[in-house]
C-alpha cells in the first residue's frame, strides 16, 4: 500500500467536494469549496492510497494559529492510520504558515474522530452547544505545535 499526500489549490474545488461528500452526511459542495479556497490563508491536502484519492483535509491559517477546518478518510478506507497522517501533514503545513497552535472542532457524537485527536495530543478549550446541526455540540479542542 502506498500514501501520498499533496497540496491542492484552485481547481480541485470537484475532486475536495466529491471527497467530502463521501465522508460526511452533512458535506461542503463544488461551490462552497470553492468560497474556502478562495479564503485567505486556507490550503487544501489530498491524501492518495495506491494512487486513489482517500481523504482530504482543509486548514486556515491566521498569523500564529490555525484552524482544523475538516478532515476526512473515505469509509472504505478508514482504520488504516490515514487520519492520523493527514492530520500531522495538516499540522505541518499549519506550521509551514507560521501557526504554534492548531485549533478544530469535534462533535460529541463522533468517537472515532475524538480518540484520534486525544491520541495525537489534542485537549478540549472549549465548547459549542448544539453547534452542528444534528444538534450535537462540538467540542473545541487545540494543540501546540
Amino acid at each position: 500500500m502506498s500514501v501520498q499526500i499533496s497540496t491542492c489549490g484552485p481547481g480541485a474545488e470537484a475532486l475536495l467536494a466529491a471527497l467530502h461528500a463521501r465522508c460526511f452526511d452533512d458535506c461542503w459542495n463544488e461551490a462552497e469549496m470553492t468560497g474556502l479556497l478562495a479564503s485567505p490563508g486556507v490550503s487544501a491536502l489530498v491524501l492518495e492510497q495506491d494512487g486513489e484519492p482517500a481523504g482530504l483535509a482543509l486548514i486556515r491559517v491566521v498569523l500564529d494559529e490555525a484552524e482544523l477546518l475538516t478532515l476526512g478518510v473515505l469509509p472504505d478506507r478508514r482504520a488504516r492510520g490515514h487520519g492520523l497522517t493527514l492530520l500531522g501533514a495538516a499540522e505541518a503545513a499549519a506550521r509551514q504558515g507560521g501557526a504554534a497552535r492548531l485549533f478544530l472542532e469535534v462533535s460529541h457524537v463522533n468517537a472515532p474522530a475524538a480518540g484520534l485527536y486525544a491520541r495525537a495530543g489534542y485537549r478540549q478549550v472549549g465548547q459549542r452547544t448544539r453547534y452542528y446541526r444534528d444538534g450535537s455540540d462540538a467540542r473545541v479542542l487545540a494543540r501546540e505545535l
